[in-house]
């Protein structure tokens, strides 16, 4: 199958600019190569930790900064219903060189630049076009595929060899997490027709420190940010994430119609367009306060079930308070709702398949409930994590960042904003990217890479792949590796 290509312009995903000193506290230096000697910082970018092949070119002058190219291809998946490792990975070794090739040809012209910070880029013609040689190449290392990201780290080190500049391994979910930063900086395109210009991040850079939703299908994580290398763990998934359970919950309640059109395995676009023809259909309240949490989980919906909340009121109420998410209930709940119906006598989804199918009305609602609950679980969280600072006195967040593919669902930013409302918190901002800076790209790379390169930071060609990486050992990417197993080793012969 062809892979899917996608091709926002630089204008397309560019934000409203905002111009302020950038605030680094001191973090030990690592870099190997000399400071460039210009003024603007210029990078080409590099993801490949799960199914996007993605290459971005970005230039930073300060508070500022210019896309000059992101493109991305993603593998097509829809014939497995999720992300088939093998098809992930030939897609990345078929696209990536191509991907890279066409970028260079995006780098700025030389023009007032010195001659060792020049590069001869060939045409197809054969001619030869003089442009800015990059300061640094940022490339993703971790989390993700293992397989995937050596692709990506192996074409980024040979370009560092090549260019003779430093190599910066970037963590992938601390991208997402200042992806709000980049779209501060953005330049203003020329035009703001197509621009996805969202409610609050509209001339907002967030000030650390912030708090961050890092929401995807891979990954639910609830984090204080302190600096772009200090971030604290509040809360993470006990099971699966947000974005998995969400693709489960899309593939058991999408009628076989919606799912034949996909063209992607991200089906939670799918589902929310399938519940709410508009944000005028939200019409949502939230609960004001824990008595109303409950009430809410045990109250009957318009088809005789109710529809509770995470951690709310299972195992009789005593992880309400947990700093944890959980979303494998939601999942297995769902599903038996969708196959089995209601048991009015025991109150509970039942024990035998439905005798006819599902009305479309029903599927919607369980659909539309189905995102309330998880949405309003991440909120609980956020809210609680808000609380503490508040009680403890400590430097409180003013803005939450929500960041990763799920960050695009209109629902998710919706119930987040009417929930920080209702307890208390309205006057933390919300903070979200353009919908094509929430899914993987390498723009954010790019971004994360030049502030971490100006803050003193550069990689060893020796760096590998990194399946799993704490956000809170980004410094210390060495933890994760551990020591290798020797029954992995060579069978040497006798």
């Amino acid at each position: 199958m062809t892979p899917a290509a996608h091709h926002p312009s630089p204008a397309a995903i560019a934000h409203l600019s905002l111009a302020f000193r950038a605030q680094h506290r001191s973090l030990k230096p690592r870099r190997l190569f000399p400071p460039p000697s210009h003024q603007n910082l210029l990078t080409l970018a590099i993801e490949t930790s799960c199914d996007d092949t993605a290459v971005a070119i970005l230039e930073k002058s300060g508070a500022r900064a210019r896309l000059h190219f992101s493109h991305k291809i993603s593998s097509n998946n829809v014939a497995y219903h999720g992300i088939h490792p093998v098809v992930a990975l030939e897609s990345h070794q078929e696209n990536l060189s191509s991907l890279v090739q066409k970028a260079l040809h995006h780098l700025p012209h030389h023009d007032g630049v010195s001659p060792q910070n020049v590069v001869g880029i060939s045409s197809v013609q054969g001619s030869i076009a003089w442009k800015q040689k990059p300061d640094f190449i940022a490339v993703t290392r971790g989390p993700g595929m293992r397989s995937n990201l050596a692709n990506g780290i192996d074409t980024a080190k040979g370009l560092a060899v090549a260019w003779q500049i430093p190599l910066v391994g970037v963590h992938h979910m601390q991208a997402h997490a200042l992806t709000p930063r980049l779209v501060s900086a953005l330049e203003p395109p020329a035009s703001l027709a197509h621009v996805d210009v969202v409610g609050d991040t509209q001339d907002l850079r967030p000030i650390f420190p912030f708090m961050s939703l890092l929401v995807s299908g891979g990954h639910t994580l609830l984090l204080r940010c302190r600096s772009i290398t200090e971030h604290e763990i509040l809360a993470s998934t006990a099971d699966c994430a947000i974005g998995d359970c969400i693709d489960k919950v899309s593939r058991a309640i999408l009628p076989d119609s919606v799912l034949s059109e996909a063209k992607s395995v991200m089906y939670g676009p799918l589902l929310e367009r399938f519940v709410f023809k508009s944000p005028d259909d939200y019409h949502y309240t939230p609960p004001a306060n824990r008595r109303e949490e409950v009430e809410l989980c045990q109250a009957p919906g318009p088809f005789g079930w109710p529809f509770p909340t995470p951690l709310t009121i299972s195992s009789g109420g005593r992880k309400w308070r947990a700093m944890e998410f959980s979303f494998t209930g939601l999942v297995t709940y769902t599903s038996r709702l969708i196959t089995n119906g209601w048991d009015t006598e025991r109150n509970k989804p039942s024990q035998t398949p439905r005798t006819e199918p599902i009305s479309e009305a029903e599927a919607r609602w369980i659909a539309r409930e189905c995102m309330r609950s998880a949405f309003e679980h991440l909120a609980s969280r956020a809210i609680m994590a808000l609380e503490e600072e508040v009680q403890s006195g400590c430097a409180t967040s003013q803005t939450l960042v929500l960041s990763g593919g799920v960050a695009a669902n209109g629902f998710l930013r919706h119930v987040m904003r009417s929930y920080l409302d209702a307890r208390g918190f309205s006057g933390v901002q919300l903070a979200y990217p353009p919908v094509a800076l929430c899914t993987d790209n390498a723009a954010m790379i790019a971004w994360a890479g030049c502030e971490m390169f100006e803050a003193g930071h550069s990689d060893s060609l020796r760096i590998r792949a990194l399946r799993k990486w704490s956000l809170e050992n980004i410094l210390h990417p060495e933890r994760e590796e551990g020591p290798r197993d020797p029954s992995t080793g060579p069978v040497v012969a006798d």
